[in-house]
């Protein structure tokens, strides 16, 4: 496999831009839910993180969504999204994205910009830490939104819910990120920080269940976003 990178460097991150040739499905060994993707890059940059993490972005049975959907980073580690199916993106929520701001103070606004050819990836190289919400540009209303914490968390993230779009889901909690280090989709609560199940989900076990379960994704029935 061809692979031309293209590296640059701007406030509170390194952005790599890398693009596969001659490939016909994604390869992509070293991501597992399980371990969060992680690999030993070696010499993580700008921190004491020397580690690179994958991030799954796929399309599969009408579902859009990252994989895992909450990680925790070191300072220093980089983390990889790695185009499995479909298109789609990792577009940090910032104001440089024309996106409410929900990454730390200091922190660039990544964008991988649209991918498309399977196997293509982005990468951002976390210097600074607090908690970072991002999401799919075409596909955030249907749920695609993913969180990293860095470090410990905090931040704009830390001070409200994601932005309530039409369908689009809750990440885990931070804390819920930190200690499990990795969480693969889709994230079903376990009546931990994040609640229990909404009010919708048990709705549709009712006369109009069958319009409620229509307006709500898989993954928001799951999410505790409704919860108090």
């Amino acid at each position: 496999m061809n692979r031309r990178t293209f590296m640059k460097n701007i406030a509170g991150g390194v952005v790599v831009l890398g693009a596969s040739t001659g490939v016909s499905g994604a390869s992509n060994e070293n991501s597992t839910a399980e371990s969060g993707g992680s690999t030993d890059a070696g010499g993580g940059a700008g921190g004491g993180g020397s580690t690179t993490h994958t991030i799954q972005m796929v399309t599969e049975d009408g579902e859009y969504y990252f994989d895992p959907v909450g990680l925790h980073v070191d300072p220093g580690d980089t983390v990889e999204w790695v185009l499995e199916s479909g298109d789609h993106s990792a577009t940090a929520y910032a104001e440089s994205n024309q996106a409410e701001q929900r990454i730390p103070e200091g922190a660039s606004g990544f964008d991988s910009g649209l991918l498309e050819e399977t196997g293509t990836s982005f990468s951002y190289t976390f210097e600074v830490e607090g908690t970072y919400d991002y999401f799919c540009s075409p596909h955030k209303q249907l749920g695609m939104v993913g969180r990293v914490v860095c470090g410990d968390p905090g931040g704009p993230a830390e001070e409200g819910a994601i932005p309530n779009e039409p369908g689009s889901g809750l990440m885990p909690g931070s804390a819920d990120i930190v200690e499990a280090g990795s969480l693969s989709y889709p994230y079903v609560p376990s009546g931990g920080s994040s609640g229990s199940l909404p009010w919708q989900f048990w709705a549709a076990t009712g006369g109009l269940g069958t319009a409620v379960i229509a307006m709500v994704s898989k993954y928001d029935r799951a999410s505790g976003r409704y919860s108090e």
